[in-house]
Order: C-alpha cells, then structure tokens, then sequence
C-alpha cells in the first residue's frame, strides 16, 4: 500500500482528495439525473445496482473491494493508497445522496433539453477539474483504473491507450445491455477524459509539491 505520509503537504492532498471524490459523486449523480450518460465505469455500476436492487453506493462498494482483491492477488498493493479507498467509499454514497436531494427539491430529467444543457456544461466542466485534483494529489488510484494500468504493464502490445480504451468500452456495452444509459457523456469520457485531465492536472501539480 502506498506510504500515507511520505508527500508533501499531505493535509493538503487529503482535504483536496475527500473534497474531490465527493464531487465526482455529484457529477455522477447529476449527469445521471440528465440522462446523457455517465463515465463508462458509472455506466456498468448504476445499470447493475438497478438490476439488483441495490443503491449506487452499496454497489460501487462491493464492485470496487472485488476488484481490489483482484489485485492484490496480482501483488499490485503497490498501486493502492488512501485515494482508492476513499474513491471506493465516498464516490457512490455521494452520488445516493445527492440523487436523494435533487429528487426531493426537483428532479432534472424531468426538465427540458434546454435546461439540461444549460446544467451540463457546468457539471462536465466541474467533473472534469475535481478529477484532475484526483489525480494531483497521487495518493492512489480506483481500483478501476488500476487494472488497466496492471494489464498495460504486463503486456508488450497493445499500448496502455488502446488497452484503457477497450476496457471503457466493454464497461459501457455491458452497462448498456443491462439498460444503462450510454450517451455523449459516455463517449466523451470514454475517448477524451484521461488527456483533458492530464492536460488540467499538470496545471495545478505545482499546488501539491
């Protein structure tokens, strides 16, 4: 498991890592509720805790400790730390409330294709900056995200882009088939996210050192 304290300013990458998988539960939630689809890996878990009947959060939880299992079987704790468990825990339940709160003031899939986009541009842009602090305060990454980087290490062909990209993909056709939503969110997290963030993250890496 990677070293807790072995960073600079690590109060300040723990408040900025809680702060940040709050937000991304939010972004989930909202851009659920907006019916333009979600991440590949929120595709999957919301189309499965549906099926099962459970919430967002309780799902996410179960998926991401199997995963996590997973490679600790492959002896990868290395690539483990405080922000996986915190993505595993706090992203979900996050997302089960804030659903929670926008239901009871006033549901967004109700409103019109106006409305939506006017709420999305925001959301999308929010999403994509929380991520990037996600990714700042390198304190670990989601279980999701760290089996591709595993498979990427241990096999010569095909490069990491392509090997995150098929994974994004089989996540989203199978959250699809079980009656998720895939829309442009999908498409634009699945093929564009990981540079945009990359792109922003090194904006704000100076913060953390």
């Amino acid at each position: 498991m990677q070293q807790l304290f072995g960073k600079p300013h690590m109060a300040r990458r723990v408040s900025v890592l809680f702060g940040s998988v709050f937000m991304m539960g939010v972004g989930v939630a909202i851009l659920d509720q907006l019916g333009f689809g979600t991440d590949p890996c929120s595709v999957l878990n919301l189309a499965m805790s549906r099926k099962l009947g459970w919430s967002f959060g309780n799902y996410q939880l179960v998926f991401n400790g199997l995963l996590l299992a997973l490679i600790f079987c492959l002896k990868e704790g290395r690539r483990i730390g405080l922000g996986t468990l915190a993505n595993m825990v706090v992203v979900g339940y996050a997302a089960d409330f804030t659903t929670w709160i926008i239901n009871m003031i006033h549901p967004l899939y109700n409103e019109t294709m106006l409305v939506k986009l006017i709420v999305f541009v925001p959301t999308i842009i929010m999403f994509m900056v929380v991520a990037a602090f996600y990714m700042c305060v390198e304190l670990g990454v989601a279980p999701y995200d760290a089996l591709p980087q595993i498979i990427s290490s241990r096999v010569k062909k095909p490069n990491f882009t392509t090997i995150r990209i098929l994974w994004d993909v089989t996540a989203a056709a199978i959250g699809f088939l079980l009656g998720g939503t895939v829309g442009m969110v999908t498409i634009i997290m699945g093929f564009f996210l990981g540079p945009i963030i990359s792109a922003i993250a090194k904006k704000f890496q100076p913060w953390f050192e």
